[in-house]
């Protein structure tokens, strides 16, 4: 009885036709994904005037605008809660990751994240579109650049808009993080 000569043609067999399926599956992905691509960059050049982004901020792909401050970090942050208590926005927390980073012993240049908001403007926003929540309330990340240069970062109220379907009206809203960031980057 001599098994070895039966099962080894049908072992490589196998394996042969497990490794062509994969590839035909990984090239079949492949071109999926690149269609897809294709068709996110064409569809994101034809918005109307009237759902592109107005301000002249700078935007990246991923829908957040990066500003330069006038300030340190800390003096952007401390400005940026000045303006808020003067405006009646409430400042629901201060999350300082490089503070935090220094506790578990590790370093990171000075990252400071605000996060503020209104019931006011945020609720009529939840209520016309629900998944905006997980965007709200708004935050403003102030942070040090390679370069020791402080930076505010936001997401451009457009992104947010198209991400959630927000309606044009509501858009003014959210669109207040904008004069915001610029007023502590003063």
């Amino acid at each position: 009885m001599d098994l070895g000569h039966a099962t080894r043609p049908h072992t490589t067999t196998l394996a042969f036709a497990t490794s062509m399926f994969l590839a035909l599956v990984g090239l079949g992905m492949a071109i999926y994904l690149r269609s897809v691509h294709d068709s996110v960059q064409l569809n994101s050049g034809n918005n109307s005037p009237s759902e592109k982004e107005t301000s002249v901020a700078p935007i990246t792909d991923n829908g957040i605008i990066a500003i330069p401050s006038n300030h340190s970090v800390d003096q952007t942050v401390e400005k940026l809660k000045g303006i808020l208590q003067a405006k009646g926005v409430t400042l629901f927390a201060l999350v300082d990751h490089s503070g935090e980073a220094k506790k578990a012993g590790l370093k990171m240049p000075p990252t400071k994240l605000v996060i503020f908001g209104s019931p006011k403007a945020g609720t009529p926003l939840m209520l016309a579109a629900p998944s905006i929540a997980i965007d709200l309330p708004l935050k403003i990340l102030v942070w040090e650049d390679g370069q020791g240069e402080a930076r505010i970062s936001y997401n451009a109220p457009a992104y947010l808009q198209d991400r959630h379907g927000i309606p044009h009206e509501l858009l003014q809203n959210i669109a207040v993080v904008e004069t915001l960031a610029a007023k502590a980057a003063e």
